[in-house]
């Protein structure tokens, strides 16, 4: 573009654009307005996501400066920063100290950390600040926050039982003070000295049924609850694989493969893996003959689209994370036994039934337990497909015997809808194979 032709954009009665190179464009709007705009892309967990930088109005900004704007900002990208997060912190770093909220710096940090972070990590650090820490003293100068303001806050965290949450928060609402004072605006760190002040966090290691007479009665005991029969069915599926629960909960037709052959398998997804971004690859489970049957029952009940575990009042969304644990709860396993547990209870159990080496490497992969680099990681996922597939065969043969099938879960049999000779949407048996050899 020249100098020239912005000049002579005319108003039109939709808004357009002129394009001048490497993502700078003139807006002309339907008043006559000339806005400059840089359209450039972020990389997120998932892919990479667009989004536009306001530069400025013409004449004001003219097309020099327009460019020296957009470069500026290339340069940003190309250091790792986002330029609009980087705006939208000078902005606040510009309006005095006493002015800038606290909510202004947490919003700009959760955009520049978010970025690095997996989507329910995203979600789950977003909740707990608009949730628990801006309506408290989202609002106040970020200069006039106090310790007790902070512990205060905390404490009501901390009355609903949520004590490692509280912790959690607390480490968040301490990075904002921090980003904050590195931006050149705050002074001092308030969560800081609380740290001590809260409760201690409960032992890390989760309460778990570790032996096989206590994992079944832990079943025994959940199925004698009055419950809607797929919750006792994905909880039995949790048993079974002994997955996390948050990847369970969010498990779509769409990740399983080969239902209707002899070599079924679950592929989650690398995004929704525990740890780091860079660090996370895709995990193969297997399943047993009697896992395969719970997906079956539940196909009859909510068809086969979209999430296999729905939750109770948005079906296009993964179960509750709450409703396992409210089952064990209610069954009175809730000190004795957590959702997580179950690959405790797996890790245990088939630890001291097969003790060889080869065994426990096996039953670590199972686990999604990281050794190694990368390429050892790969080759032993593939290498071992076999021996994984037959000790999730044992794991289930061994916890589930003595126990009812599947048919005998309670609320099956009531479910009038015959089931389909084939799981819809699943591979074919050697369409699973063929993944599989990927692993």
């Amino acid at each position: 573009m020249t100098d020239k032709e912005v000049r002579a954009a005319e108003k039109r009665p939709k808004a357009y654009r002129l394009a001048d190179g490497q993502g700078l464009h003139l807006q002309v709007e339907p008043n006559g307005s000339k806005l400059w705009r840089y359209r450039y892309e972020v990389p997120t967990p998932t892919g990479r996501k667009e989004k536009m930088l306001a530069l400025g109005r013409y004449p004001a900004v003219g097309l020099r400066a327009a460019r020296d704007a957009r470069d500026a900002a290339r340069r940003m990208l190309a250091d790792g920063k986002d330029p609009g997060v980087e705006k939208r912190v000078a902005r606040a770093v510009e309006t005095h100290a006493a002015a800038a909220t606290f909510e202004e710096f947490g919003r700009a940090w959760y955009e520049r950390e978010a970025a690095h972070w997996v989507p329910l990590h995203r979600t789950y650090a977003l909740a707990s600040l608009e949730n628990d820490v801006f309506p408290a003293i989202g609002k106040l100068p970020i200069n006039r926050i106090t310790p007790p303001m902070v512990l205060e806050l905390l404490r009501k965290v901390e009355a609903r039982g949520a004590v490692s949450i509280a912790h959690r928060v607390r480490q968040r609402i301490s990075a904002i003070f921090v980003f904050a004072i590195a931006a050149g605006v705050g002074e001092n760190d308030p969560a800081a000295v609380v740290a001590k002040a809260l409760r201690k966090k409960p032992n890390g290691r989760q309460p778990a049924a570790t032996s096989l007479a206590e994992a079944q009665g832990v079943l025994r005991a959940v199925e004698a609850q009055g419950a809607q029969a797929v919750t006792f069915l994905a909880h039995r599926f949790l048993a079974l694989t002994a997955v996390r629960h948050n990847e369970m909960t969010r498990m779509d037709w769409a990740e399983l493969e080969g239902l209707d052959g002899p070599e079924p398998f679950w592929r989650i997804p690398k995004e929704r893996m525990k740890g780091e971004q860079d660090d996370r690859h895709e995990h193969l489970v297997p399943l047993s003959r009697q896992a395969v049957e719970i997906l079956a029952a539940v196909a009859r009940v909510n068809g086969r689209r979209g999430k296999v575990f729905r939750h109770a009042w948005k079906p296009a969304e993964g179960m509750s994370k709450d409703t396992i644990g409210k089952l064990l709860a209610k069954s009175g396993q809730g000190g004795k036994h957590v959702p997580h547990g179950w690959r405790s209870a797996f890790s245990t159990i088939m630890n001291e039934r097969h003790p060889n080496r080869h065994d426990r490497e096996v039953i670590d992969l199972m686990l999604a337990h990281r050794h190694g680099n990368k390429v050892e990681a790969a080759y032993n996922r593939a290498a071992y497909m076999p021996r994984r597939r037959e000790l999730a065969q044992d794991w289930a043969d061994l916890l589930l015997n003595g126990m009812p099938g599947t048919e005998g879960v309670p609320g099956i049999q009531a479910i009038s809808q015959p089931p389909r000779p084939a799981l819809a949407g699943a591979a074919s048996a050697g369409c699973g194979a063929a993944h599989a050899s990927r692993q």
